[in-house]
């Protein structure tokens, strides 16, 4: 298929009135969707932006971002509640075969030696750790430290040794 000049004039005219690249393909005939879409790419016709939802855009980013902003609020609020409460329940220890939707699923030691378990106290809804091993886990954004660098409150230090 060749362009000539009176396909191409077809083209840049219904480009202008916002038809789609097939439906110009198929008004012309001879040429698929692909091909309209290249030369018009070729001519540096504008691309075509608009969409039904184009107009509504702007409210959609905004209230995705307030949904966002809920959302941090929440889990953050939540891992605060956690850091406040001290007692945590005792050690469950459970091998992988006995692990269920409610154990803390917290690797304890090396999984090549024989003392090797997993925490088995109870998760919280929706998490796979124990309130104690949810805060070992959670890291908010923008807050990340070198394990190294990271001190462990006494009072889960106390929890940590007596489970």
């Amino acid at each position: 298929m060749s362009w000539n000049e009176e396909k191409v004039n077809k083209l840049k005219e219904l480009w202008g009135k916002g038809n789609t690249a097939s439906q110009i393909a198929e008004i012309i005939g001879g040429i698929s969707r692909n091909a309209v879409i290249g030369k018009a790419h070729r001519l540096n016709l504008s691309a075509k932006i608009k969409t039904r939802a184009a107009t509504s855009n702007q409210n959609f980013e905004n209230s995705l971002e307030e949904k966002n902003n809920k959302i941090k609020r929440g889990r953050k609020s939540k891992f605060k509640s956690l850091i406040i409460e001290k007692d945590f329940e005792p050690e469950n220890p459970k091998q992988l075969e006995e692990l269920d939707e409610s154990s803390c699923k917290w690797p304890i030691g090396h999984p090549d030696e024989k003392s090797f378990y997993f925490c088995g106290r109870s998760s919280l809804k929706d998490f796979s750790y124990c309130k104690l091993h949810l805060l070992y886990a959670y890291q908010p954004k923008g807050k990340k430290e070198e394990v190294a660098d990271k001190e462990v409150p006494d009072f889960i230090e106390k929890k940590i040794k007596s489970a």
